[in-house]
């Protein structure tokens, strides 16, 4: 975890919540009142998020006392317990929402990557994220993928070169585009792979030219191109489906042959797991 980057989000978040206060808590709960609350689980899942909502709990109050029962990557039922925070009912209140939307959404996400991951069992195939995040949760949502037995791609602009259709058409072609990264690369000094899209089999052609490549991301191919083009490639490069990729039909792109599938879905469209805190009283 990424102490300085994920205090920053804490406390950024708690800032958009917060305020200049929780009205309702300070003009209901006499200041001083202790409580307890447990971490609930409503629906099975895979669990993501734990060692995120000891951080926030540490930023919003440290002396909130957590006891952790369930941790990342467990397999969850509904009536779960997964945790229980022990301390001053303000502070619990204060955490709570911001626990439930970042565990919620991030579950979701690793529940998601798992089943779709269990597809591939018995292929040399992995699943991949993208790029395609919740602005600001990007760093949780491919922690979640992580979790959820994923493989993250690139994490921004800045870690790996990336050549998509639009590079191309706006560089003047296939050769020019992968010449320019390749220049690029050598003159400023900086080490990055480099992958570049294909929308066909004759990309693919021209590609296999001018090597210089990475990765080969082949973009909406049919299964009978794609099983051409894995044999074209004859592992010279790392191979990489996408688009259109679904539970449905997960299995039919892994038998093609490919290293990778890319998902969007699994942080742009994912349903968030029901998740709850309720008090605990007596």
């Amino acid at each position: 975890m990424d102490i300085p980057l994920i205090d920053k989000f804490i406390k950024n978040a708690l800032s958009e919540d917060v305020g200049d206060g929780d009205h309702t808590s300070l003009s209901t709960i006499t200041p001083g009142t202790l409580g307890k609350a447990k971490l609930l689980v409503k629906e099975a899942g895979v669990l993501a998020g734990v060692e995120l909502a000891l951080e926030i709990f540490k930023v919003v109050d440290i002396d909130l006392e957590v006891q952790v029962f369930l941790t990342d990557a467990a397999k969850i039922k509904p009536s779960d317990i997964v945790l229980e925070v022990n301390g001053s009912a303000h502070s619990i209140l204060k955490a709570e929402r911001l626990v439930l939307n970042c565990m919620q959404r991030m579950s979701g996400i690793a529940t998601k990557t798992n089943q779709m991951g269990e597809l591939l069992k018995g292929t040399k195939t992995k699943i991949l994220d993208t790029r395609k995040t919740t602005p600001g949760m990007r760093y949780l949502e491919k922690w979640a993928v992580k979790i959820g037995g994923g493989v993250n791609h690139r994490i921004g602009l800045y870690d790996m070169i990336l050549i998509k259709d639009n590079h191309v058409d706006f560089s003047g072609g296939i050769a020019n585009a992968i010449e320019k990264a390749n220049n690029y690369l050598h003159e400023n000094r900086i080490k990055l792979p480099i992958e570049i899209e294909v929308r066909n089999l004759g990309e693919l052609e021209e590609v296999l030219k001018v090597g210089k490549v990475d990765r080969i991301m082949l973009d909406n191919f049919s299964y009978a191109d794609l099983q051409e083009a894995v044999t074209l490639i004859n592992g010279r490069f790392v191979t990489e489906a996408s688009g259109g990729i679904t539970e449905d039909n997960i299995q039919a792109y892994a038998a093609c042959g490919v290293d990778y599938v890319s998902v969007g879905a699994l942080t742009h469209s994912v349903k968030s797991l029901d998740l709850s805190l309720k008090a605990v009283i007596g």
